[in-house]
């Protein structure tokens, strides 16, 4: 996955996204606006449009890119043809096999909803809106006819929040090109409640804090991976029963340590295992013992010191 914004940080950063009790996170909706995220900023520095809204749109129009018409004909927004003269597609929507704009690659499509939404009078009254006004554009597009569900407007606004998409909606265009990298993630308290679960941002890659009793299977659906890849990833058995605040990472965990650890050695505290301290890094067992130069499973005391790079 290439990486990019992170979209929800640490609560002590600043950044904590706010949850909504309807939806729940999913890797897939976080894979698209890893994937889509500059375009999507792209577009709103050229024509005004909230980075917020535009990509709300599109893993909600896409299924998070998943759609027919996404896959096929590189439409992300749902647009129909109403004079099209490009290339066209063909698939059931309101009625049998309508006519949809068809593109050559997915910033054509980016381009396009801009240019609809700003070259439509329907849309005109939106654009007098603040560009951080992301409830007014939801429910704008809405009143102004952009989607037949009720609850269109809803959504928008809960994907939003749920992913805290509206940090890009800043009106001076400047944007963090790098995710911010946050503190071990031990140092992080659990969370009360499953509806209210936070996913954390380090060493390049995801991660939740488990509540007692779970399971990578009860996990699974929650955050849309596999309990067979995330028992993998965080190496374990696929049928481990989770502690209270364990770290379970929702990617493959990377070979060392971020670079601003180069230098920095891991005291041993009591009660830890290389295991764990593995988790703490987000670093793969066996990388944690090439590092150090130790042979596998050899036994670690208090007050040892371990390299992380």
């Amino acid at each position: 996955m290439k990486r990019a914004i992170f979209f929800f940080l640490l609560a002590f950063l600043g950044l904590t996204a706010t949850y909504s009790q309807g939806m729940k996170w999913t890797k897939s909706y976080q894979d698209y606006f890893d994937q889509y995220q500059d375009a999507a900023i792209e577009q709103m520095q050229r024509h005004g449009i909230p980075a917020s809204i535009t990509l709300a749109q599109g893993v909600l129009e896409t299924g998070a890119g998943s759609s027919e018409l996404a896959r096929k004909a590189n439409n992300h927004f749902g647009i129909k043809c109403n004079g099209w003269t490009g290339r066209k597609a063909y698939h059931d929507d309101d009625a049998s096999q309508e006519c949809f704009r068809a593109y050559d690659s997915v910033s054509q499509s980016y381009e396009d909803h801009s240019l609809f939404l700003v070259n439509s009078k329907r849309y005109a009254s939106l654009f007098q809106l603040k560009p951080t006004d992301y409830k007014g554009w939801a429910k704008g597009l809405k009143a102004c006819g952009y989607a037949t569900s009720p609850t269109y407007a809803t959504k928008l606004i809960e994907i939003i929040e749920l992913y805290n998409l509206h940090q890009f909606d800043d009106p001076s265009g400047i944007v963090r090109t790098k995710p911010q990298q946050n503190l071990p993630p031990t140092t992080v308290q659990p969370v009360a409640a499953p509806a209210m679960r936070k996913v954390f941002f380090f060493n390049n890659n995801y991660y939740v804090l488990a509540h007692k009793g779970e399971t990578y299977q009860s996990l699974a659906d929650e955050v849309g991976v596999s309990y067979k890849k995330l028992a993998k990833y965080n190496e374990k058995d696929k049928y481990s029963v989770l502690s209270e605040g364990e770290i379970v990472w929702l990617e493959k965990k990377q070979k060392c340590a971020p670079k601003e650890y180069l230098g920095f050695e891991h005291v041993v505290a009591p009660g830890e295992s290389v295991y764990s301290i593995a988790q703490k890094y987000g670093i793969r067992l066996k990388n944690i013992y090439k590092i150090n130069n130790l042979p596998p499973d050899c036994p670690i005391r208090v007050g040892d010191r371990l390299a992380l790079r």
